[in-house]
């Protein structure tokens, strides 16, 4: 177990290093490490791509970017694939671009396939910025409004202002703010400004003190819908008129949503859900299932429920898992009415052990595929358990070929880690994610890449140790030409193939 490190040595070391950009305009100063790994820098050997055969297009959002580029989900399905490749683990070549101490979790790409994020601290206010995608520098940056921590949210969970945003067909940067405003930014035509362009208030429907907003996304014809963690409001904004209506589920919402051209799809603490507006444009429901739940916050939950974003799946389909123990995958059918003798649970398939299984992060899904995580034992990275191994798993779970059960197809059980977003390349066939192995040296990251097929480690990639490299939630994102990045508490992280 590594110790943690006080915040004021982190801020320090990231400050420091800072400080050099004034004297370095060609690339951005690599973050620092703290720890020299016992673990090979390599190990694995490069993988040759095996396309994905049935991998789910989802359908584009017309008021967003264009997939998949758009979110920390890559679509409003919130899919977490790619059809396009990452590294291969060809020579591979990582870099970082230290910034002031913030986590840039969400990671967009705009029009030019420059980074675009919005980066919450605990230290100083969230800025929204642009990086240059092959020198990590920052390009531009926003300041955003700040606000205490709420009541009952701990500080390293905390992902409101802007741990969720998007980007639009315009390159607009869409962000819900601490004070429960959300703010549109436009980038200027040469990259380099960020302006506000319009300024929603929803502090008439949302009280900023407990009630912040989770995250907000468009609906297929241009309505903005946000959710609040506390007492779980269900929003719409409309962005024409400024109209706000409000329904409250009083249960709680802690992560973002999917939406399809069929309705919004959103769990809560208690229920799986699927939304559709009113004649006066407010949330109304569809439908609600309660799903199996221990009760118990987990090590690495924000609290007693689902940890994932709801994920859209081919053929009518709606996938989160549950807080059981151990812990399922849960499919639902997303139709309206059920034909007779059809249950609204199409299955549950258990994932990893009892007393050792959860996540804070979506599924995968590629066809009758849903790819899952775990995170269980991840801990407060400023607190004494700084630096925790997490439980081993990764699982790969399929429907049948009448989507009426589910099995376990594999699971990896050598990953662990902290807690990233990973994704899926349908293109070569890789699931990318950050782990941290057990190393008595020193608390070292690695970038690593496991087979769709069986779930086998392809390859490890040594990032950067020291708690400067935990990702703390973030997710991984593959720019237009490969490059994989991933923000981490002293910046951003990039790799790619060296040729």
């Amino acid at each position: 177990m590594v110790a943690a490190r006080p915040r004021a040595l982190v801020v320090a070391l990231i400050a420091a290093a800072v400080s050099l950009l004034t004297a370095a305009a060609a690339s951005a100063v690599p973050i620092p490490d703290t720890g020299t790994p016992s673990l090979p820098a390599f190990s694995g050997a490069a993988a040759t791509p095996k396309k994905v055969k049935d991998p789910t297009k989802a359908p584009q959002n017309p008021f967003m970017a264009r997939n998949p580029n758009s979110n920390i989900h890559n679509d409003t399905w919130m899919t977490d694939a790619y059809q396009r490749s990452g590294p291969l683990g060809n020579g591979l070549q990582t870099s970082s671009g230290a910034t002031a101490p913030s986590l840039c979790g969400s990671i967009a790409f705009d029009s030019q396939g420059r980074l675009v994020s919005v980066c919450p601290s605990s230290v100083s206010p969230p800025q929204a910025r642009i990086f240059d995608p092959n020198t990590l520098e920052i390009i531009s940056a926003y300041t955003l409004p700040q606000a205490p921590n709420t009541p009952g949210t701990k500080e390293y969970q905390n992902f409101t202002g802007g741990g969720y945003f998007f980007l639009d067909n315009k390159d607009r940067l869409w962000v819900p703010t601490k004070t429960d405003h959300i703010f549109v930014l436009s980038e200027g035509a040469d990259g380099n400004t960020l302006t506000l362009e319009q300024d929603y208030d929803l502090t008439s429907v949302l009280d900023p003190a407990t009630e912040r907003i989770t995250s907000a996304l468009p609906d297929f014809n241009g309505l903005i819908w946000f959710v609040s963690k506390a007492n779980g409001k269900i929003g719409t904004l409309d962005p024409k008129t400024g109209q706000i209506r409000v329904k409250t589920l009083g249960e709680e919402v802690e992560n973002s949503f999917a939406i399809g051209a069929d309705g919004v799809y959103i769990v809560s603490d208690k229920r799986m859900y699927r939304f559709k507006t009113n004649k006066n444009g407010g949330p109304r429901i569809i439908w609600s299932k309660g799903y199996p739940n221990s009760g118990i916050v987990k090590p690495s939950q924000v609290n007693a429920g689902s940890g994932t974003t709801p994920t859209i799946m081919d053929n009518g389909l709606v996938a989160i898992t549950d807080n059981a123990d151990p812990m399922d995958v849960v499919v639902y059918r997303t139709k309206k009415n059920l034909k007779q003798g059809e249950k609204r649970v199409v299955c549950k398939q258990p994932v990893f052990g009892p007393g050792a299984s959860a996540t804070e992060n979506s599924l995968i899904t590629a066809g009758r595929s849903l790819i899952v995580e775990n995170n269980y034992g991840y801990q407060d990275p400023f607190g004494p358990n700084s630096g925790a191994v997490t439980e081993a798993g990764f699982a790969r779970v399929d429907m049948n070929k009448k989507l009426t059960d589910c099995k376990l197809k594999w699971t990896n059980t050598e990953v662990r880690g902290p807690t990233v977003v990973p994704k899926l390349s349908t293109k070569n066939g890789l699931i990318y994610t950050y782990t941290r192995p057990p190393d008595p040296a020193a608390e070292g990251y690695y970038w690593t890449a496991l087979k769709y097929s069986n779930g086998k480690t392809a390859w490890n990639q040594y990032a950067g140790s020291g708690l400067t490299h935990n990702n703390n939630y973030a997710g991984i994102a593959i720019g237009p030409d490969g490059t994989a990045y991933l923000g981490v508490i002293g910046g951003i992280v990039a790799l790619r193939d060296g040729g």
